[in-house]
């Protein structure tokens, strides 16, 4: 795609201001008061303006003008063919413990896309490392407000993280966090914690590090480096055992409890995975300060037990009334890791409206083929896997799936089978349940959502 296709227009809002200036689709954006736009984020700052003249260019390549008064935060109502109106920015890392290169073969090419972009970090919560963004490329960040920046630190050390990345720039990691910092910038940082290299003293280090810039980060998430069966060629990686796990464990909460008395915040969080594998009990819900890392696995156990005791508390009545003389067996598939909060929900869920209806849950942990049997998340389970483990079982009346197992807003899993090639090979219903606690417990009693 040329540059000027990603600022094409794709789409005019009925009604709107661009309509009444008879901009169309199919007509591109080259500048917004005279400055020529590179991305998304020039276009919504320049637009801000409350006298706006975009300089355009129709179908057949001819330009023209179109000029508006309009308020300072006024959407015009155009959409374009990209929503960073720019390429996406691939990694230049070869980081040792990188996901995407333990991938097998033969997935849809999207997969195989290593995003580094900080736009995306903005807009979407992804991660970047800041390796491809330049100092200039920070100062417009902060004046642009960028906030929050989700990064990707894993150490602070300099030629530790030269090494981990596989970039020889990827050293001045502090320096780019004190810009930020300066310019008043929100930071969630993340460490992938791989065993030997930057645990231990490294660890303590990066994290001490991380503390001078506590005004700016606000939180810091340690997660187990993931390690498929795919790593031909890749650098040697082992997972933790559940005793390094409880060290890290320890590491985290003796922080933490140092920490919250000065900033009221626990600033570091070790993901769920770690308590898991020691065999630990989750911290309470109150523990995790509003789940600022919930989409690196921090918390996420927490706060679905807090969410199905909630809604089922507040909602006890309403509950009753739906499920209410319903008699059905139900199957749950899940990872190896969830399984004990999963079928512990289940049964809690099913046993509050015994005496109403019978509900009886029956949970499988389903091994992960796939990738490997130490990839135990659900979000990567496929249907080859859950089809392979459940062939032949008496399911009962319907199969419960989590939502994360698809691809966001379709049916396709990351085998790209669907849930209806699932349903059909295992002959039930597939139901793909959404990730709070009111939809697990409305799909276990089988009822819509229900309110007081």
């Amino acid at each position: 795609m040329k540059k000027d296709d990603f600022k094409k227009v794709i789409r005019v809002e009925k009604g709107s201001l661009a309509e009444e200036g008879d901009i169309r689709p199919g007509d591109t954006l080259l500048s917004v008061n005279g400055f020529k736009i590179k991305d998304y984020f020039d276009y919504k700052f320049l637009m801000t303006d409350t006298d706006v003249t975009l300089k355009m260019k129709d179908g057949d390549g001819d330009p023209y003008e179109v000029s508006f008064e309009k308020d300072e935060y006024e959407d015009i109502g155009l959409e374009f063919a990209s929503t960073l109106m720019d390429d996406d920015r691939g990694c230049r890392n070869k980081c040792i413990f990188c996901f995407i290169d333990q991938l097998p073969p033969g997935m849809r090419e999207t997969v195989y896309f290593k995003d580094d972009d900080t736009r995306l970090s903005f807009l979407t919560g992804n991660y970047v490392t800041l390796t491809n963004v330049s100092y200039e490329e920070l100062d417009r960040i902060v004046r642009y407000r960028m906030s929050p920046i989700n990064v990707s630190v894993h150490t602070t050390e300099p030629e530790l993280r030269k090494m981990m990345l596989k970039n020889r720039f990827a050293g001045d990691i502090m320096q780019k966090l004190k810009v930020l910092a300066e310019g008043c910038i929100t930071v969630n940082a993340q460490i992938v914690l791989c065993p030997d290299i930057n645990d231990k003293e490294h660890l303590k280090k990066t994290l001490d590090d991380l503390l001078t810039l506590s005004d700016s980060i606000v939180s810091v998430s340690v997660v187990p480096v993931g390690l498929t069966r795919y790593r031909q060629d890749l650098p040697k990686l082992r997972l933790f055992t559940p005793e390094e796990s409880a060290e890290v464990v320890d590491m985290v909460e003796d922080l933490q409890k140092k920490l919250y008395p000065k900033l009221g915040r626990r600033f570091v969080y070790a993901a769920d995975e770690f308590y898991i594998n020691c065999g630990r009990s989750m911290p309470d819900y109150d523990c995790y300060d509003g789940f600022p890392q919930l989409e690196n696995g921090v918390g996420m156990c927490a706060l679905l037990e807090n969410e199905v005791v909630t809604y089922i508390n507040e909602h006890k009545k309403s509950l009753k009334e739906a499920a209410k003389g319903k008699k059905r067996k139900i199957s749950l598939a899940t990872g190896m890791a969830a399984y004990d909060i999963i079928n512990g929900l289940a049964h809690y869920t099913a046993s509050q409206f015994a005496d109403v209806c019978d509900i009886i849950p029956v949970t499988y942990a389903v091994e992960n083929k796939f990738f490997g049997e130490s990839v135990t998340v659900s979000g990567l389970l496929t249907g080859t896997d859950i089809v392979n483990k459940l062939k032949g079982t008496n399911l009962g009346d319907e199969l419960l799936i989590t939502e994360n197992m698809l691809r966001s807003g379709e049916t396709v899993m990351l085998d790209d089978m669907t849930t209806e090639d699932v349903s059909k090979a295992l002959n039930i219903k597939v139901t793909p349940v959404g990730r709070s606690g009111s939809d697990f417990v409305n799909a276990v009693l089988g009822i819509e959502e229900t309110e007081e």
